[in-house]
């Protein structure tokens, strides 16, 4: 989906700009925002029908694939290095409804041996806390391009 496919009535917050780290699972699923301020890793996303289970709230899988994604653009930013995801874990503490702005804030917690773990708090409208994730990441050989 584009940006400019979304609803007009869902504002895109100040200081987020749409991804450009975009593969066809995120096109697919988005669009995602990243915020643009030197070094802040947060990112954004509205939820949509499609992100939605049949209750009418944000379905867990995806929940799972925006934290991993987020989580791995944190480990981007701190090691320069692309990585896999070893261990996810969530804990889901409020639901997140249709055309809601979910914002992850990820944190690195410790990077030793290829090896990082990494923690995320789940914000409905930058707020709310609706969930946590958590996770290890492996980095691979593939650095950030210089210039």
């Amino acid at each position: 989906m584009r940006e400019e496919d979304l609803p007009a009535h869902l504002i895109v917050p100040d200081g987020f700009a749409i991804s450009k780290s975009r593969g066809a699972f995120s096109n697919h699923n988005g669009p995602v925002y990243e915020a643009s301020g030197d070094g802040d890793v947060r990112s954004g996303l509205f939820i949509l029908d499609r992100h939605c289970n049949s209750m009418g709230f944000l379905h867990g899988g995806m929940a799972s694939a925006f934290a991993d994604r987020s989580l791995a653009m944190a480990v981007w930013a701190a090691t320069g290095r692309a990585s896999v995801t070893l261990k996810l874990s969530l804990h889901f503490l409020e639901t997140v409804r249709l055309h809601n702005w979910l914002e992850a804030h990820p944190r690195v917690i410790s990077n030793a041996h290829e090896l990082v773990q990494v923690t995320a708090d789940l914000l409905i409208d930058g707020k709310k806390l609706a969930a946590r994730a958590d996770a290890t990441f492996r980095t691979l050989r593939r650095r950030k391009k210089q210039g």
